[in-house]
């Protein structure tokens, strides 16, 4: 080490000496959080309204390059007609879905009383058994108190120990529903200048590796993000549909969780049969049985015929690869963990390959010039 010249250092004591500086780093840096904080609320506040501008630019994009190439609209113009199409579909939604959507939750929420008095009559039930004869079952959920009043005042009283956090959520809400349309226009809009001015950070003879990493980034975030879209739009549709033949209370609305917890790859389609089958399966089995089911044809017709073809093996991650990165992601994130560990895992897997094979390359190169010289 330059500034212990006289010394002879073995690897222990610079070992020791590299991982008590890191420490101190970590230490200083922990205690002053009054200097990056205002940085991570900054970015924090901006996260939400470019993740969903991010997303819908993946999916109104291919449409605008078609009515700009094949149409021959000017792209301006084009992204004026999506955005058009897409409020025409908001609108669509709220005034055909919406209305249905909060009537099956107040509903649900009206009857929550009613399924758990079919859960205390089930477990009664079993104390006929002789296994579960020195279980009092009965005594257990008097302690929970699951009446319908103390479950209503177990609420009010959150709700009014949470009117800060419910304001802020509000205002968050209200801020990220006006800077989402600005950011999602300014991304389609202006999204090649922005490549090009990234591009231009780069020295000239970088600029090709660094616009073909970003290109396959692109495909991989583009791929993942439409391949998703499809998949819960399938997903959610067919178990609405499913739903509604079995005679499931709350059709729409399980359906639609499932669509979207469909989003969590392995765990997601069984995250979403929890509420239907919980709903149903205490007062009549048969159709908790039909409803798991139903779940298993959805997830063998998405998996052998919906995802290998809108994704494919484009990702090309294993199974068990997956479940750890969604452990870490959510122990880490939570739920937004959850559902950005896998691309996010995507796109570091992307930038790894192409770096490794640009160093091949070189490598490659090297050796070459090397054996071309006298």
């Amino acid at each position: 080490m330059k500034f212990l010249p006289h010394f002879k250092i073995n690897n222990l004591l610079y070992w020791s000496l590299e991982t008590l500086i890191i420490v101190c780093i970590i230490f200083v840096l922990s205690n002053l959080t009054f200097i990056y904080q205002p940085l991570i609320t900054f970015f924090s506040t901006l996260f939400t309204p470019i993740l969903i501008a991010g997303f819908l630019f993946y999916i109104l994009n291919p449409t605008v390059k078609f009515l700009e190439k094949k149409a021959k609209i000017k792209r301006f113009w084009g992204i004026i007609i999506v955005f058009f199409l897409l409020i025409a579909i908001i609108i669509f939604v709220i005034l055909n879905f919406i209305p249905n959507l909060v009537e099956q939750i107040l509903s649900l929420a009206k009857n929550i009383p009613a399924y758990i008095r079919n859960v205390q009559k089930w477990l009664l039930q079993l104390n006929k058994y002789s296994f579960f004869k020195n279980i009092d079952f009965n005594d257990t959920i008097k302690k929970f108190d699951l009446s319908y009043s103390a479950i209503l005042t177990k609420t009010l009283n959150g709700a009014a120990n949470s009117l800060t956090s419910i304001f802020s959520a509000v205002t968050s809400i209200i801020i990220t529903l006006i800077t989402v349309p600005f950011v999602l226009f300014y991304m389609l809009k202006d999204g090649n200048s922005m490549k090009n001015g990234f591009l231009n950070l780069f020295p000239e003879k970088r600029q090709s590796n660094i616009e073909n990493l970003l290109e396959r980034m692109n495909h991989t975030i583009a791929t993942y993000i439409g391949g998703q879209a499809i998949e819960c739009l399938f997903v959610g549709t067919c178990m609405i549909i499913g739903y509604f033949f079995l005679g499931i209370e709350y059709a729409f609305l399980f359906g639609i969780f499932s669509g979207l917890t469909n989003l969590i790859p392995y765990l997601g389609p069984y995250i979403g049969l929890a509420p239907a089958f919980l709903t149903t399966v205490f007062a009549s089995p048969l159709k908790g049985f039909l409803c798991i089911i139903l779940v298993i044809i959805v997830q063998q017709i998405d998996g052998n015929i919906i995802y290998p073809n809108v994704i494919g093996k484009n990702l090309q991650i294993h199974p068990l690869t997956i479940i750890f990165v969604l452990l870490v992601a959510g122990n880490l994130a939570g739920l937004i963990g959850i559902f950005l560990g896998v691309p996010i895992y995507a796109i570091s897997k992307t930038v790894l390959k192409f770096l490794t094979i640009i160093y091949k390359k070189q490598n490659t190169n090297d050796k070459q010039i090397q054996r071309k010289k006298p």
